[in-house]
């Protein structure tokens, strides 16, 4: 049985990874319906919470439908960060994730997300303080070092262990490799092969499809995977990694019913969270997705991703419905 401090995970818990702009209430609550142990926020700045930044509190809301869940920060200031901690506490969180793996320009040139992989030093106080300050579980998601020639992941993971996080998730790339090339999890699969390691290592990256994720587990030894890209506009893909990890068999593709179905709920439930235009707006990203491989669809995707009214998205989703019922999905 895996687990984060208390809360017991299963055998092989499949995480939804945070992702910046997707991993908001109402696809989390499709993830969590759709076999993922654990869900994610997206990442929240430590200096837009302490300065009650509204997009910044706004990704606080959390549901019970979705535990266990993290909320997940980031920064490099010490103090704004433990002053984060006593926000986010209040959202009551089932965990606190720290960011130490973000590569984009922005969060790196501040020190925060990859950029404290050049400081592995102020990583671990960082880390050491933020447990200090919260009777959560802390866990932590990063990469596996800043470029080829700084790959120290197994001794990170052992100090960020040492001074109490509670698990670590780790992507298979370097901040230099950006999200390039392929995953590499042969380093992950050190850090979980390390005698003094006692808490849980996830892996992350490329984990597109269940045969990907039997790998993780059984040739790699991992703990369990978190999955983010492959989510997208694509909330069964849990069950379906659970159905193949359980039976050597894939699960059948969701009917089109189905996935009408949850695109509406998805922008039912964003729109209940976020008001029409962001709902509207925000859900966009996953359409592609939810309805890729249908021949001679573009007309009704592009309805979907320009449309600035739910009235002509849901009229879309009819009209897909009626004239795609019976397509067979690959």
């Amino acid at each position: 049985m895996i687990k984060i401090g208390d809360i017991e995970l299963g055998e092989f818990p499949l995480l939804l990874a945070p992702m910046e702009d997707v991993s908001d209430p109402p696809f989390r609550a499709l993830c969590k319906e759709l076999g993922a142990d654990v869900v994610y926020t997206e990442f929240i700045s430590s200096e837009g919470l302490i300065r009650d930044a509204a997009k910044s509190v706004m990704k606080l809301d959390i549901y019970e439908k979705e535990r266990p869940v993290g909320i997940q920060i980031f920064g490099a200031n010490l103090d704004s960060m433990l002053r984060s901690v006593e926000i986010v506490e209040a959202s009551k969180p089932d965990i606190i994730d720290i960011n130490f793996g973000c590569p984009v320009k922005k969060v790196v040139s501040k020190g925060a997300g990859a950029g404290i992989l050049k400081d592995i030093d102020l990583m671990v106080s960082l880390t050491e303080a933020m447990v200090k300050h919260t009777n959560l579980p802390v866990t932590v998601k990063t990469r596996l070092g800043w470029d080829e020639d700084t790959i120290k992941i197994v001794e990170v993971a052992e100090r960020l262990q040492d001074v109490g996080c509670k698990a670590i998730s780790i992507h298979g790339r370097t901040r230099k490799q950006m999200y390039k090339g392929d995953a590499n999890w042969a380093p992950i699969a050190e850090v979980k092969n390390n005698s003094r390691m006692h808490i849980p290592v996830f892996g992350n990256g490329d984990v597109n499809t269940p045969e990907k994720a039997k790998v993780m587990r059984d040739d790699f030894g991992l703990d369990g995977a978190m999955i983010g890209r492959a989510s997208i506009g694509n909330p069964w893909f849990f069950n379906e990694v659970k159905h193949f990890l359980a039976t050597g068999e894939h699960l059948s593709k969701p009917t089109m019913i189905e996935r009408v179905a949850a695109a509406r709920r998805h922008l039912e439930m964003a729109i209940d969270w976020k008001g029409e235009r962001l709902g509207v707006f925000e859900t966009r990203r996953h359409y592609t997705n939810y309805f890729r491989g249908i021949p001679h669809f573009k007309e009704y995707r592009m309805k979907m991703v320009t449309s600035d009214e739910s009235e002509d998205v849901f009229k879309a989703f009819e009209e897909v419905l009626s004239k795609f019922k019976d397509f067979q999905f690959d």
